[in-house]
């Protein structure tokens, strides 16, 4: 088991400080105890607040890239309707449970009124970054003959916001995660058959 350097500690502390506080509401001296070190250790490994933020974005945005894809790289194209639903439904897991990322959400939906830089963040991974995603693999799964053709950009937006919304909403009610997940699962079902060739 790899042990987590100090920076590593510092990081994860701060996250989860600013997913329960708010990035205001957290000083560096917290941040510095919650990790289990001296406030002027901190300093040892960031200038400071601002400098923790930026290695937090960097890092999450590492993360998130590879474990559920960017525009540049969407990933596997599915072969068939079937596996694209599978493949959304492991990545509506990853994006719901994943620790890191439930709160990066958390933090991100808190944040996005009082920071513009975390508002731009929010904006490119619960919108831009998504519907990219799913452009570039319907645009591939028309050119490879599974889907019928349609505008790649519009069928991205319609397969995407929806999800969106459910996310939002086992946020704010986590007890009706299985009922938002049906739901999606039965939408996802409805765009396959309605686009499938």
């Amino acid at each position: 088991m790899d042990k987590k350097t100090t920076k590593d500690r510092i990081l994860d502390s701060a996250l989860t400080l600013f997913a329960e506080k708010g990035y205001d509401g957290v000083g560096v001296d917290l941040i510095a105890e919650n990790a289990g070190i001296k406030g002027p250790s901190l300093y040892k490994h960031f200038k400071g607040k601002e400098d923790i933020l930026a290695s937090l974005i960097e890092k999450v945005e590492g993360y998130y890239q590879d474990h559920f894809g960017s525009v540049l790289s969407p990933g596997k194209i599915p072969r068939s309707m079937d596996e694209l639903i599978t493949m959304s439904l492991k990545r509506i897991d990853f994006t719901l449970h994943d620790p890191m990322i439930k709160k990066v959400r958390r933090m991100l939906t808190m944040e996005q009124f009082r920071n513009h830089r975390i508002a731009l963040l929010t904006t490119k991974y619960t919108i831009d970054n998504v519907q990219g995603i799913y452009h570039k693999i319907f645009q591939t799964m028309m050119d490879n003959g599974i889907m019928r053709k349609a505008d790649p950009e519009m069928l991205s937006m319609s397969f995407t916001a929806p999800v969106s919304l459910f996310i939002q909403m086992c946020d704010r009610e986590p007890e009706r995660e299985q009922e938002a997940m049906e739901r999606i699962e039965e939408y996802f079902r409805y765009f396959a058959d309605e686009y499938a060739v």
